[in-house]
C-alpha cells in the first residue's frame, strides 16, 4: 500500500463492515475511527466509525487524515469520493435477506421504522443498489475494488484474511484476522 492511499471498507448496511473493520485491526492496519457510536446490543464489538464520512456529500476536508489508513464508508457515499485521491476498496457482500433481516431487527430495538415496503422489495432494492455501486467502483481509474463475502470470511477466515493482505498489499497478521470471527454473533440468518 502507499502512503498517499486511503482503504476503504464498504457494504450495504449490516453486511460486515464492522467486522472487517476488527479484522484489519486486529491484523495491524491503522483505522480511522471515533468512538462516537459506541458498542451496543447489535454491534457489542463496535462500529469502528468516523461521524466526519457520514456528510462526505458536503464535507471532503476530513480526507487528508485518511490517507494511509483504513476508514468505513457505507456503499451510498462512495461515488461522493473526490477522484484526486487513490483508494482501494474492500466491499463486502451479504445474502440480501439477512441484511433486511439484521437491518429490521437493529430498527426495532432502537424504536425506530426503516422503509415502508415488504422485505422483498426492500432486498430488490438493496441488491440493485449493491450492484450499481460496485460496477460504478469497478470502472473508477482511482479505485480498486475487492468484493469479498460475509458467510465465506466466516467459514475460511485465513484465506480471506490473507486474499485481503494481498489485494492491500500489506503484511497482515492473518492469524488474528481470523481470531476477531465470533460465530455466535451470526444471527441473522437465512
Amino acid at each position: 500500500m502507499k502512503s498517499d492511499e486511503i482503504i476503504i471498507v464498504s457494504g450495504l448496511p449490516r453486511s460486515g463492515t464492522s467486522l472487517l473493520m476488527q479484522m484489519l485491526e486486529a491484523g495491524g492496519a491503522t483505522l480511522l475511527t471515533d468512538e462516537n457510536r459506541l458498542p451496543d446490543e447489535d454491534n457489542p464489538k463496535g462500529y469502528l466509525e468516523f461521524e466526519l464520512v457520514k456528510n462526505l456529500r458536503s464535507n471532503k476536508e476530513w480526507l487528508p487524515l485518511a490517507k494511509g489508513n483504513v476508514v468505513k464508508v457505507i456503499h451510498a457515499l462512495l461515488p461522493d469520493l473526490p477522484s484526486n485521491y487513490q483508494y482501494k476498496i474492500i466491499f463486502i457482500h451479504r445474502n440480501v435477506e439477512e441484511v433486511v433481516a439484521s437491518q429490521t431487527k437493529m430498527l426495532q430495538r432502537a424504536g425506530r421504522t426503516g422503509a415502508n415496503m415488504p422485505a422483498y422489495k426492500l432486498s430488490a432494492l438493496f441488491t440493485a443498489e449493491r450492484n450499481r455501486i460496485t460496477n460504478w467502483v469497478s470502472e473508477q481509474n482511482n479505485m480498486s475494488l475487492m468484493e469479498c463475502d460475509y458467510r465465506d470470511i466466516l467459514e475460511n477466515p485465513v484465506v480471506n484474511a490473507q486474499s485481503i493482505s494481498n489485494f492491500l498489499q500489506i503484511k497482515l497478521d492473518t492469524k488474528l484476522m481470523a481470531g476477531v470471527i465470533d460465530l455466535s454473533l451470526y444471527r441473522n440468518k437465512i
